[in-house]
């Protein structure tokens, strides 16, 4: 049986022009042998896997080649190669430092190749600070590292540094591609662009992953199997998942996520991916953002697909609904529950209102992607839409949150009587109608789901900040309960309507903060008395003099003196 070779060696390159994905420092180093400005220490940093070492050896070969001391069989006379993880005292660099003293006896470099370099500890680095400084005409320096942070100052100082960069997912897909056509490799392309986005820009890691499928699939590497070995949720799954909630399926979404979770995949990996995937969809939706999703062909066609099925706005709120899960997921009591509810809310995107919402005259331009023109009737004119000429209704109903527009009506002429028309009482049925017309846009707004629980804590946090602020008004509303009746009304229970006066003055502020707070701009309020929990006192002679003895202490001295009947 022959030894296997793994293809990060089998394949490594041994020209500069072979190497992958670090152009920028492959033709620099090649333009320095050829002109003869190499700098003696270079520092070798990036990423693993990246080709730091592979390019250190190639260089000293290279130099070997140039001034002839490579042997016909091709070694390498004069190549030294130290690994610093193992090798990081003081001693192993002094040991170096007595061998650098000796020039070539073939040839007229000797090139030293230290990997790991940021393992040398601090002494070995101070020993060997002065040899990187002022070396040898015959010594050249290729030190590499992943963590050039580790490294002193003034090691680096010393040093001509280069930078490699992780290699870009397309690259690492065309480098594998050679490599299965040459090992007679069935694949398709999806498969390897999951490869190389697994590998995180590490060739070598894609190298490794990419050996692993082939015996797995017996030379036969499909993106399903490349998701089943690499335990990768498949994009048909989440592909799968937003058709059900596009068709507002919510038991069979909740049973293909059971089935998710039994495969063995984290739920919150689950749905940080498809936000994620929300977010793909939102991309696939413009020619201009498409190239920004990091899939295969096959797969981004798939994902234009859906795209269309879903617009903007929905996506916009699919994304945030996934995020509040993955923020809460950790600090829920019941995980699972926190992805299942944000499943049901994603299947309850296009579902169709069933209560009628109140109409009124909104302006949408914040909450809208398009521009939603308002028109009035005939008779009446608008002033242009500013900062002053938005107010809040001044009565307390349950749109009071909401902004509306100003009416002007015509100024009247000089000896026009402005008393009750006749026209306009004939016209009144008609001025509805188009009022009605209208005021449909306001269904566009924002309704999300809201519960009891966010009322109620809201609420709590409004009291906790008027407590000081306006003693009065806390005093009277504090009892108040506040109950969500459905997700368009929210029940009031006041006690009198001296209560219920004082909370007129601050119910505006305290639903429009609940509102955007929410995101839910169709809340109304019905208010109720609370007849059963209503305390009866009896007022008395006594109980009413208590009271202005508040108002005017000096009255309680009256009474001590007089002798006031009081029963």
């Amino acid at each position: 049986m022959e030894n296997f070779i793994v293809s990060a060696r089998k394949y490594r390159p041994q020209e500069f022009d072979t190497v992958v994905g670090q152009s920028h420092i492959t033709d620099t180093l090649e333009h320095a042998i050829e002109e003869n400005q190499l700098a003696q220490a270079l520092l070798f940093c990036g990423p693993r896997g990246v080709g730091k070492t592979t390019c250190a050896r190639i260089l000293a070969r290279k130099i070997n080649e140039k001034d002839g001391s490579v042997s016909e069989d091709g070694f390498a006379y004069n190549i030294y190669e130290l690994d610093a993880a193992s090798n990081n005292s003081v001693d192993d660099i002094r040991e170096l430092i007595d061998q650098v003293r000796f020039a070539p006896q073939v040839g007229q470099y000797k090139v030293y190749i230290i990997d790991e370099v940021h393992m040398l500890s601090s002494a070995a680095f101070n020993a060997f600070l002065k040899t990187l400084e002022e070396p040898p005409a015959h010594a050249i320096f290729i030190l590499a590292t992943t963590e050039k942070h580790k490294i002193i100052p003034t090691i680096l100082s010393r040093c001509q540094i280069y930078d490699f960069k992780r290699i870009v997912i397309e690259d690492i897909q065309g480098h594998l591609r050679n490599i299965a056509q040459k090992e007679n490799i069935q694949y398709e392309d999806d498969a390897l662009y999951l490869i190389a986005q697994k590998a995180d820009g590490a060739l070598r890691d894609a190298l490794s992953i990419f050996d692993r499928l082939s015996t797995f699939s017996q030379k036969n590497i499909t993106l399903a199997k490349a998701a089943e070995v690499l335990n990768i949720l498949d994009y048909d799954q989440y592909l799968n998942i937003l058709d059900l909630a596009k068709d507002n399926k919510i038991p069979e979404t909740l049973s293909a996520f059971n089935e998710i979770v039994k495969k063995g995949f984290d739920p919150h990996i689950f749905i940080a991916g498809l936000g994620n995937h929300c977010r793909d969809l939102m991309m696939a939706q413009n020619a201009s953002t498409i190239d920004l999703i990091e899939v295969g062909e096959k797969t981004k066609t798939k994902f234009v697909e859906q795209s269309q099925k879903w617009n903007v706005q929905q996506l916009i709120d699919a994304i945030e609904i996934c995020n509040h899960a993955d923020i809460n997921y950790k600090n829920s009591k019941n995980p699972r529950l926190t992805v299942e509810i944000a499943l049901m809310q994603l299947c309850s995107l296009t579902a169709q209102a069933d209560v009628a919402k109140k109409k009124k005259f909104i302006i949408l331009a914040p909450f809208l992607s398009e521009k939603q023109e308002i028109k009035l009737p005939k008779q009446e004119k608008t002033e242009p839409v500013k900062q002053d000429s938005i107010e809040k209704p001044s009565t307390p109903v349950g749109h009071q949150a909401e902004p509306t527009i100003r009416k002007t009506s015509k100024p009247l002429s000089k000896g026009i009587s402005s008393g009750f028309s006749i026209n306009s009482f004939l016209n009144k049925e008609e001025k509805e109608e188009k009022e009605e017309a209208v005021v449909t846009k306001a269904d566009n707004l924002p309704q999300h789901h809201f519960t009891e629980t966010d009322l109620l804590m809201e609420w709590n946090l409004f009291l906790k900040q008027i407590q000081f602020k306006q003693a009065v008004v806390f005093n009277a509303i504090k009892s108040f309960k506040l109950v969500k009746i459905d997700e368009t009304t929210v029940q009031v229970l006041y006690p009198s309507d001296s209560a219920k006066a004082e909370f007129d003055k601050i119910s505006g502020e305290f639903f429009n903060h609940f509102k955007r707070k929410v995101l839910n701009y169709s809340i109304e309020i019905d208010y109720k008395k609370d007849v059963q929990n209503l305390k009866i006192e009896v007022v008395t002679k006594k109980k009413i003099f208590e009271k202005f003895v508040e108002k005017n202490p000096l009255l309680k001295d009256l009474d001590d003196l007089m002798k006031f009947d009081l029963t």
